[in-house]
């Protein structure tokens, strides 16, 4: 097919209708680069996505989680009794921590408690180029839009959180990690307590190892080196 041609006279650029002319031309072609950049990145993440439905990609991940289950099945079930009086005990104990991860691993919400955890390391933080870093990591990571781990936050507190980003204190995601918590407190720790990964803990039963589908969403792009990740990576 035949692409006509369009030609135009002289341009006398002091001109103002010339000038203002030339500056829609300029950003026409500014307006279809920055779509075209826009629907290869799209394209690229597509293609990851495909990438990981294939078991192939899984085997790491479901491995390392097995040994990770094997290791749970030394918790005592009077220890693992404690988690359920409140939240606060579960998190504070390393197997307790662990074993929640795996639940939110099935439930496909693991994006929180890796959001709360990176929030308690960042607020260990004491030199202002760790806070600086490690608050941009977050925020990339988890909270804005279209995060590769986006945790569910209104919109207020991604503004707060937006604003201070550039010069963040040990406080910057301290609203954020409430309401993440209390979420978790509500919702997720009550399904847990009734899981099976509990229930076997507390009977003293062997864990049931379970093959999960990693989330392309939670996806870090260390997998394949000849792609250039958009994104700094937390943990």
């Amino acid at each position: 097919m035949e692409k006509p041609l369009v030609f135009f006279s002289q341009l006398n650029m002091s001109d103002p209708k010339e000038k203002t002319f030339c500056k829609v031309i300029h950003a026409t072609g500014k307006e279809a680069l920055n779509k075209d950049i826009k629907n290869r990145g799209k394209e690229k993440r597509n293609r990851l996505s495909l990438l990981l439905q294939k078991p192939e990609f899984h085997e790491d991940v479901n491995t390392g989680r097995s040994e990770n289950l094997a290791k749970g099945a030394s918790v005592s079930p009077e220890e693992a009794v404690k988690w359920g009086e409140s939240f606060d005990k579960l998190l504070s104990h390393k197997d307790g921590f662990d074993a929640f991860t795996r639940f939110l691993k099935t439930e496909f919400s693991e994006e929180n408690i890796e959001f709360w955890a990176a929030c308690e390391d960042f607020k260990k933080s004491q030199e202002p180029h760790q806070l600086f870093h490690k608050a941009q990591a977050i925020y990339e990571k988890f909270i804005q839009n279209d995060a590769p781990q986006e945790v569910n936050l209104d919109f207020h507190t991604k503004e707060i959180i937006f604003k201070s980003i550039s010069q963040p204190t040990i406080h910057s995601f301290d609203a954020a990690q409430s309401r993440v918590y209390r979420l978790m407190e509500q919702d997720s720790y009550t399904r847990f307590l009734r899981s099976d990964i509990y229930l076997d803990l507390i009977n003293g039963r062997p864990l049931r190892t379970t093959n999960l589908r990693r989330r392309s969403r939670s996806f870090t792009f260390n997998e394949f080196p000849d792609e250039k990740p958009d994104l700094a990576i937390w943990l």
